[in-house]
């Protein structure tokens, strides 16, 4: 089972910057795909940003603002997320695809306010 964690969540002020890193261990197949997902209180958990052979997608709600990369050899994906706003505010989830499946992190939350 991969375990993925993330870090670097917390409160931020509104427009300010915030970077989110998920470490990814107990590997046993390359992963298709990495990314980040959220969910707010009350909302369903949405797809943030996804990166897939360099490839990269964002929700609309963050493009421009957000930026995710990842470090193939070392397994991590980042998170750089800028002009943040309340509305960011959620529990962001990393998450890794292989050939066995989806495995996700414990989450980490994001407080957007002032």
């Amino acid at each position: 089972q991969v375990h993925l964690v993330e870090s670097g969540g917390g409160l931020v002020q509104p427009g300010g910057s915030l970077r989110l890193s998920c470490a990814a261990s107990r590997i046993t197949f390359k992963f298709y795909a990495m990314g980040w997902y959220r969910q707010a209180p009350g909302k369903q958990r949405e797809l943030v940003a996804i990166t897939n052979s360099g490839n990269t997608d964002y929700a609309d709600s963050v493009k421009g603002r957000f930026t995710i990369s990842s470090d193939n050899d070392k397994n991590t994906v980042s998170l750089q997320m800028n002009a943040v706003k309340p509305e960011d505010t959620a529990v962001y989830y990393c998450y890794a695809v292989d050939p066995r499946g989806t495995s996700w992190g414990q989450g980490t939350q994001v407080t957007v306010s002032s």
